[in-house]
Order: structure tokens, then C-alpha cells, then sequence
């Protein structure tokens, strides 16, 4: 509590050095990156701790690590700053400059459609608005939204997290996807063993895809012919694609080679309905920039249109 009411009198700029410093676990290169003299953030660090009272860094070899005080005073700083870049984007909209920008983390399957559709909707409504997008694992972007290193994360089945708040979210099938000449595309719906007959490509664990398919592999006592794992769902997509095996995803990303009549996708068949969850999280606690809050509209609303698509 003390070191919280001590943030209140240390100055804004402390504040920023030190969400630097915890953000590259360096002060030489928390220097770097705002162009200024190590001894300068070395020196507001020192302060700070000297205000709160105890070390907010362990000093190691490898870097800086923040200490359990270190823990608690980050989340108070990017509260402060999030609040921060959030009041000046409404006082911009206010005098009509519409002005800011827009970090959002995404697993990779949604840059092929999904995304580019809610993005150049964004973009047409608010032309002014910068948008940010990068891409990672699930458990990467859920870590950049709670880290204050994004506004937004889009990604499937995040763990629950009690610094995470889930704004939306859809439910998709889990089907084999393969070339439109393979067997198994006449199909309706496939087993797992039925796929099993053939070469098959698999989602490494960084996927959440692999947690959902590990029950499947568990009690199928036949050996398998695995060609490839990856944690690429598009070098996935594109050797099934080739013919090369079965790939396993949901039918988001493969929207164009569905169209094209390249690829199939065909519901797994289980005792119970394979499927996966697609969210969009948000800190929790933080008040949202009104253009966030735009953003995220536009995504609730494709990935409702898109799951009322799938059931029908």
C-alpha cells in the first residue's frame, strides 16, 4: 500500500523509465530505446526504490527481474499509463483531431481473412486511427494485453486469468482439413482413425490446437504416420494443400482456399463436439479508449456473423 501511494508524488517520467526498464530487463538498453543516458535511468530507478522503500529489480547476471514489490508497482505503472495515452486520445477526439493508434496481438490462422475483414472495416469508419497488428501464439498475445504491451489480443482458448477480461468470443468447429481430391473431402464429418489412414500434419504445442488434439492421439493405439508438426497453421494449410497430408484446424484461415475449391474442411467427429474458443481480451480493470472500444465492436460483431455462418 506504501508503495502505492508513493507512485502518486514520483514524477511521470520515473514512471516511464521504469516500464522501460521492466519491459527490456536492461537499463543500458531501457536508455537506448528512450535516447538517454543510462546513468539518467539508473539514477530515477535508484530514486524510486528509495521512495517505495524496497528494491523493485533483482540485479542479475542475465538482467533486471522484478521483485514481488517490483510485481505489483508494474501494474500500478501501466494502469497510469494506459490512463494516460487513453485521455489524450479522447481530448483529441474531443477537438475533432481523431487522432491515436491502435496495438493489437493475434494468432496467425486470423490474418487471412478474419482480421484484414474487421481491420478495413476499422479503417473505413475511423481513417485517422493507426492500427498496430503483430502476431504470436496464444499465450504471447494474451501476455502483451496483461503486460501493457497491446490493447487488444485475439487468440484461441486463452486460460482464464483474472487480469484478463474477455470482451467477445465464438465457438468453431475442429475439422481435418485436406486437398479437394483427397478421400476423405466427400466426406460430412470425419473420425479421427479415419484420418489416421493417411499421412498426417500436426500442430506443435505452441498451438492450442495440439492441447485439443492430444486427447484424439491418446487413445488412438494404431501407429501414425506424422510427415510434419508445426506451429505455422499457414505451413500447415499449404502442404495439405499440396497433397502432401491431413492438417487439422478450424475453417478460420482458410477461408480463400475454401472459396477457391482448394481445400476442405471436415467437421472431427467425436463423442462430444470438437471445439475451440476464439476471444478478444482486454486488460482487466482498464478503462478503455474510445477507438479500442470501436475496434473491438467490429470484431464481436464478425466473429458472432461468422459462428451463426458455421451452424448453419
Amino acid at each position: 500500500m506504501r508503495a502505492l501511494r508513493l507512485t502518486m508524488h514520483i514524477h511521470a517520467r520515473a514512471l516511464t523509465y521504469f516500464d522501460m526498464i521492466r519491459r527490456c530487463g536492461s537499463i543500458r538498453e531501457a536508455a537506448r530505446r528512450l535516447h538517454v543516458a543510462s546513468s539518467a535511468v539508473n539514477r530515477q530507478l535508484l530514486q524510486m526504490e528509495e521512495e517505495v522503500g524496497t528494491p523493485l529489480f533483482e540485479r542479475m547476471s542475465t538482467g533486471l527481474q522484478l521483485t514481488p514489490a517490483g510485481e505489483v508497482f508494474s501494474l500500478h505503472v501501466i494502469t497510469v499509463l494506459q490512463d494516460e495515452r487513453r485521455m489524450v486520445s479522447e481530448l483529441e477526439m474531443l477537438r475533432g483531431i481523431r487522432r491515436g493508434s491502435i496495438s493489437v496481438m493475434s494468432v496467425e490462422g486470423l490474418n487471412a481473412d478474419l482480421l484484414p475483414t474487421c481491420l478495413e472495416r476499422m479503417v473505413t469508419r475511423y481513417p485517422t486511427i493507426r492500427m498496430q497488428v503483430e502476431s504470436a501464439g496464444s499465450a504471447q498475445t494474451a501476455a502483451a494485453v496483461v503486460q501493457g504491451d497491446a490493447d487488444v489480443a485475439i487468440g484461441f482458448a486463452f486460460e482464464r486469468s483474472d487480469a484478463l477480461r474477455q470482451c467477445a468470443v465464438g465457438r468453431f468447429a475442429l475439422g481435418a482439413v485436406v486437398r479437394h481430391d483427397h478421400p476423405l473431402a466427400q466426406l460430412s464429418q470425419v473420425t479421427f482413425a479415419e484420418c489416421a489412414r493417411y499421412p498426417l500434419i500436426l500442430a506443435a504445442p505452441q498451438l492450442s490446437i495440439h492441447a485439443l488434439m492430444k486427447p484424439l492421439l491418446a487413445h488412438h493405439k494404431r501407429a501414425l504416420t506424422v510427415l510434419l508438426e508445426t506451429a505455422s497453421v499457414e505451413l500447415a494449410k499449404t502442404m495439405a494443400g499440396r497433397g502432401v497430408g491431413v492438417a487439422f484446424q478450424t475453417r478460420l484461415g482458410l477461408e480463400r482456399e475454401m472459396a477457391d475449391g482448394r481445400l476442405v474442411h471436415v467437421p472431427l467427429k467425436a463423442q462430444i463436439r470438437l471445439t475451440t474458443e476464439l476471444g478478444v481480451y482486454v486488460r482487466a480493470g482498464r478503462k478503455l479508449p474510445t477507438a479500442v472500444e470501436a475496434f473491438i465492436r467490429i470484431l464481436a460483431e464478425e466473429i458472432e456473423r461468422r459462428e451463426a455462418e458455421e451452424a448453419a
